[in-house]
């Protein structure tokens, strides 16, 4: 049975979400929709429904129109077996000591080499992102200079590689969050494949808002690989939760967008340790204030 896409773009924020909650009552009724700010620094949104069946053209030009949406682009998605598609394609990754693989690279792990084992139908977040890359670089680096984290959060943790890779080197445990419920689950599926059951906690919360991150506050190190939007928006709360002289390791920001994000962050009472681009994304570190 073929799948339909219907796609379009709105100039913010607050209209997108409108339109994608909107579209919940759409009928034929959508088995997803998504809402993602377009990383091009421009501050549009993207709004995206999937259908069993075509929607119709009439009513998809209307909920445009209403909430002042682009025309909607509807396609036919191709089957494809995404998982053998991402295993033929997605090699194993090295980011400092870091080695992030799917099983089915599993006789390819170096020795010496910190595994990281993220199947290959759980992509988002496999380290072949700059922006995951990036932090796990950063992530090595703090070690390597001495710093030792002994009360870690990852904040929008996708597959939860980044507190993974915390708790594999350094014995104290590791809390993730993740305001995706499925992201959530992933989280904990990937735990459990690590064998660190109990040394990293996966919790479902829109940024810090759970009792279980406000009991452990406050944090020596905190990672947000999300986008530059919510990174500014969690400025407040970063400040609030590192403790004096802990770290935070941002990334999910274009190079364009670092200083804006640097110069809010700055002004929350932090400062600027280090500023490393892979391609289009840069990674921030940044220590708070004593």
């Amino acid at each position: 049975m073929p799948t339909y896409s219907a796609l379009t773009t709105l100039a913010d924020k607050d209209s997108a979400e409108a339109l994608a909650e909107a579209m919940e009552n759409f009928l034929p009724e959508p088995t997803g929709i998504g809402c993602f700010e377009i990383e091009d620094g421009s501050g549009r949104h993207e709004v995206g429904a999937y259908f069993e069946e075509e929607p119709n053209d009439i009513e998809l030009a209307l909920m445009a129109a209403i909430y002042g949406a682009k025309p909607f682009v509807v396609s036919e998605v191709p089957e494809t077996d995404w998982v053998a598609h991402v295993r033929r394609d997605l090699q194993p990754v090295e980011a400092g000591r870091f080695f992030v693989y799917g099983s089915h690279d599993a006789d390819k792990v170096p020795e010496g080499t910190v595994p990281l084992l993220i199947e290959a139908a759980m992509a988002f977040g496999t380290g072949h992102h700059g922006t995951t890359k990036g932090c796990l670089l950063a992530l090595d680096r703090l070690d390597r200079a001495g710093f030792r984290g002994r009360n870690v959060a990852d904040i929008g943790c996708g597959t939860a590689v980044l507190a993974m890779g915390a708790a594999a080197i350094w014995p104290d445990a590791v809390i993730a969050s993740d305001i995706d419920p499925v992201a959530v689950d992933v989280a904990v599926a990937n735990v459990a494949a690590n064998g660190l059951e109990g040394r990293v906690t996966c919790v479902e919360a829109m940024g810090f808002a759970h009792p279980d991150l406000a009991a452990r506050a406050l944090y020596d190190l905190i990672f947000a690989n999300i986008l530059k939007g919510p990174l500014i928006d969690l400025a407040p709360d970063m400040a609030a939760s590192a403790a004096p002289g802990g770290y935070v390791i941002l990334s999910g920001i274009l190079n364009s967008q670092a200083d804006e994000v640097t110069s809010v962050y700055t002004k929350a009472g932090f400062c600027l340790v280090s500023r490393d681009e892979i391609t289009e994304w840069t990674t921030l570190v940044l220590r708070r204030d004593q």
